[in-house]
């Protein structure tokens, strides 16, 4: 499965450019591409896309990279939206980010 086959190209284009000179923010990143109004099932699915080493988590270095995930286009993650991505989504404090805590800063 590919990211296009979840969301409109367009779509991922406009916040991927949106993005591109200012501070990442994933909440407002994943409203704009329109993954808030997805199902929680299709939501765990762009998780499995972004989860590149299929652990069942995202871990901060895949973190890192995750706008790639979604388009080749996309630019790595400063080391402090990094964190702050993290931060914001990992609830039980692991240090990596699983599928219902990915699920719950979608829907947040």
């Amino acid at each position: 499965m590919v990211m296009t086959d979840l969301l409109k190209p367009e779509d991922i284009k406009k916040a991927l450019d949106a993005f591109a000179g200012e501070t990442f923010d994933p909440k407002k990143f994943f409203e704009m591409i329109g993954m808030k109004a997805m199902s929680a099932e299709n939501v765990k699915k762009v998780f499995q896309v972004l989860d590149v080493d299929g652990s069942g988590f995202i871990e901060e270095e895949e973190l890192k990279f995750v706008l790639k995930g979604f388009s080749k286009d996309g630019r790595d993650l400063t080391d402090a939206e990094t964190k702050a991505f993290l931060t914001a989504a990992d609830k039980d404090g692991d240090g990596k980010i699983g599928i219902d805590e990915f699920e719950a800063l979608v829907h947040e």
